[in-house]
């Protein structure tokens, strides 16, 4: 099972949002997930990887990830056929508008 790790800037008091994060991580890929890990650093870090792979990284990618972008980089890392709904289709010209 895949391993999340968010680790976050102490100095910076990010670890609310570290926290929030892996809570919408592991309520999205509930089983598809072995372990979210919160790990402490310093400097500014904010960096997010699956299995050590980076798929976020607060310095090279501009800031703090939208939620739903970083749910599609974590599932297109360990479930990539998996539909995450109204997440997915969100700007896509060909999905329905409900109306």
């Amino acid at each position: 099972m895949p391993r999340i790790a968010i680790e976050y800037c102490t100095q910076c008091r990010w670890l609310l949002r570290a926290s929030w994060m892996a809570q919408e991580l592991l309520s999205t890929f509930t089983t598809d997930i072995g372990e979210v890990a919160l790990i402490p650093g310093e400097g500014g870090i904010f960096r997010i990887t699956v299995d050590g792979d980076e798929v976020w990284e607060r310095k090279a990618d501009g800031g703090f990830p939208d939620i739903a972008v970083l749910k599609q980089r974590v599932r297109d890392r360990i479930a990539p056929a998996r539909d995450l709904g109204h997440i997915d289709r969100a700007g896509d010209p060909t999905a329905e508008s409900g109306g």
